[in-house]
């Protein structure tokens, strides 16, 4: 695919983070920066987040602007390309509809102990970075309709 082509950089990484299931979300937290763990699913250009509401993270996150960002650095195949990705955006609360809960998957049981309550978030994207070696981007383009 020519250059010329390709999506930009905020499509490609939304394009690439629908391939994983599990990121980053940084932000900060009373004036230090912080990184979270969260379930994600891309719908309609939107990364919506699952984050336990008990670590309290959902609350640095909502009405601010944050990065989000995944990778396969541990589920690349042998001789496959690497690739890491963010977007950044502005985040809100979020409600999912039954079809995106069901998307979501099951949640944990427990989270550092305490019972999982799920709280969800949107970011829209603003602008996206990727980064990749080995040709994991040509071999993605590749596979492209």
């Amino acid at each position: 695919m020519p250059f010329d082509e390709r999506p930009s950089g905020e499509q490609l990484a939304v394009d690439l983070l629908a391939r994983t299931g599990y990121g980053r979300v940084a932000t900060s937290m009373r004036a230090l920066p912080f990184l979270a763990f969260a379930r994600h699913v891309v719908d309609d250009g939107r990364v919506l987040l699952r984050l336990p509401r008990s670590c309290g993270y959902h609350r640095a996150c909502v009405g601010g602007v944050v990065a989000y960002g995944a990778d396969n650095l541990s589920s690349a195949r042998p001789g496959e390309g690497l690739w890491s990705v963010q977007v950044v955006g502005e985040c809100t609360a979020y409600e999912p509809t039954a079809a995106e809960l069901e998307r979501f998957g099951p949640t944990p049981r427990f989270v550092d102990g305490e019972p999982y309550e799920p709280v969800y978030l949107s970011v829209e994207p603003q602008f996206g970075t990727v980064h990749s070696t080995d040709g994991a981007l040509e071999s993605h383009f590749a596979h492209m309709p």
